[in-house]
């Protein structure tokens, strides 16, 4: 990782919207000003800063399809301590992401689509 940078307004709503469908309240979770990235941002997962070491589960999970019709698997993670760690990006291809999600794109489980 070590590619240490600020965290990005559309991130910061990705999560909120996330937490918010997940039925939690976004003032529950600290979110840090600083995020590392994974794979040098290839796919848009980030570290939250939650300990690494200490992963309690996901908290929710979303898709969307990509510009190149290539599906994209969200997932928000937490700690063993309740704290955000990660937001993952799985694109099954393992290709770059070309379009980083808005809420509007996503489809949760259960959900037939657009």
């Amino acid at each position: 990782m070590n590619n240490i940078r600020p965290i990005r307004q559309n991130e910061k709503d990705l999560i909120a919207y996330l937490l918010n469908q997940a039925g939690l309240a976004i003032n529950s979770f600290a979110i840090n000003e600083n995020v590392e990235e994974y794979e040098g941002g290839k796919m848009g997962s980030i570290s939250l800063g939650g300990n690494v070491d200490a992963y309690a589960g996901d908290i929710i999970q979303a898709e969307f399809v990509d510009q190149d019709d290539v599906p994209v698997v969200i997932t928000l993670t937490k700690d063993e301590s309740g704290q955000l760690l990660d937001l993952d990006f799985w694109k099954t291809d393992f290709s770059k992401l070309l379009e980083y999600p808005t809420p509007e794109k996503l489809v949760f489980s259960g959900e037939t689509g657009q």
